[in-house]
């Protein structure tokens, strides 16, 4: 357990944002944080448009906030967080354990996905671990992307050599944009087509390389130099 009185590597105490629908929830992680040394809470949002509007306002050292919220979900506040407030850490805090809310949150620039499982006390661990640099992943979720990393490895070693299925010209681009963590309807506006033509290309991009997820596609891509690092 780390230390109660520590706070940022400067000294100076911690300044946390909490964006969450639930009121309840809300305020209580208000209250009992309020309690932990070198922490201290200067705002509350209760959507993601609410979160970016008082990170902007604010700028607080870390955002803490659930991924699944209304008008603005936490991930795409996230991204816009980055943009507005780019010294902000931002700490997932969800009930989701989808491994695609994961991916999709690290690619938006958060720095820790956590259950809402886990303690209070370990919360605010959590919040003076991102301050200091770290990146943290709640144990069952970094098991379901090793379990899943370790599948694609497997069935890359079993294969024949084989040259990787070819993929059209608009199948590529929409994977260059689904590496880069962009929803369906963001890459539905970038590339000026409907939202089910980009689920469509989505469903035939997984179907091409036998693959199930979203973020197995991106990893066989890179993997496979169907698209190159500096896309994702």
């Amino acid at each position: 357990m780390v230390d109660n009185q520590i706070s940022g590597d400067d000294g100076q105490v911690i300044r946390v944002l909490i964006a969450d629908d639930q009121a309840l929830f809300r305020r209580g992680l208000y209250v009992v944080l309020g309690t932990e040394g070198g922490i201290e809470v200067v705002g509350e949002a209760e959507d993601g448009a609410e979160a970016v509007a008082k990170a902007e306002e604010l700028a607080p050292d870390v955002v803490l906030m659930d991924v699944r919220m209304p008008q603005v979900n936490g991930i795409e506040a996230a991204r816009t967080i980055r943009t507005v407030t780019p010294s902000a850490r931002i700490l997932m805090l969800t009930v989701s354990d989808e491994e695609e809310d994961l991916y999709e949150a690290v690619k938006a620039g958060a720095n820790g996905y956590l259950l809402k499982e886990i303690s209070v006390e370990e919360v605010a661990d959590a919040i003076r671990a991102v301050v200091q640099g770290q990146s943290l992943i709640s144990p069952s979720m970094a098991s379901k992307l090793l379990t899943e990393f370790n599948s694609l490895v497997r069935r890359a070693e079993e294969r024949p050599q084989v040259p990787p299925p070819e993929l059209t010209g608009r199948e590529l681009e929409v994977l260059k944009l689904v590496a880069r963590g962009m929803s369906n309807r963001d890459i539905a506006d970038s590339l000026y087509i409907s939202e089910n033509t980009v689920k469509n290309h989505v469903h035939n991009i997984l179907d091409k390389l036998h693959l199930h997820s979203r973020m197995q596609a991106v990893i066989y891509a890179v993997r496979e130099r169907l698209i190159e690092a500096e896309d994702r």
